[in-house]
């Protein structure tokens, strides 16, 4: 049975350790403005995932999404060897990188969120100002007098 406690301890320890060895140690200029997000690991602790985010120079630029790719397969081993170094597990796991997109999602869902609110601001401003169409109390029946 796999401790799952210790699992996501490794994991944790996995992704600090290829963090501080992209920032520090590897002198990939590709890595500069990579950012490891999270890491998971397998039950079996043989296989980790590392997920990463690229910002882009400057606000407005465009992340290099491939040039970071290429430069973390090329980096794969070292950041395998400091991994194997800092956990000092029997079997040292392999490293996969995968690029994040809950930065991405999380964008696409605040500007949905921004676009509702304005849906909801456009027909309260409508009810405002609206009348009930026919009588107020269509139901009314007409009554006779002598009821």
């Amino acid at each position: 049975m796999v401790d799952q406690a210790r699992a996501r301890r490794l994991a944790k320890r996995i992704s600090s350790i290829v963090a501080t060895a992209i920032e520090y140690e590897v002198k990939d200029p590709r890595l500069r403005f990579v950012t490891v997000t999270d890491a998971k690991i397998t039950g079996d602790l043989r296989d980790a995932t590392v997920y990463y985010t690229v910002m882009g120079e400057t606000i407005d630029d465009e992340p290099d999404y491939v040039g970071a790719a290429a430069g973390l397969e090329k980096a794969k081993g070292v950041l395998r060897s400091k991994v194997g170094a800092g956990t000092g597990v029997k079997f040292t796991p392999t490293l996969a990188f995968v690029l994040d997109t809950v930065p991405d999602a999380a964008r696409q869902m605040e500007e949905l969120l921004d676009k509702a609110r304005a849906a909801d601001d456009a027909v309260a401003k409508v009810a405002a100002n609206a009348r009930h169409a026919g009588d107020a109390d269509p139901y009314k029946v007409e009554r006779d007098a002598d009821e």
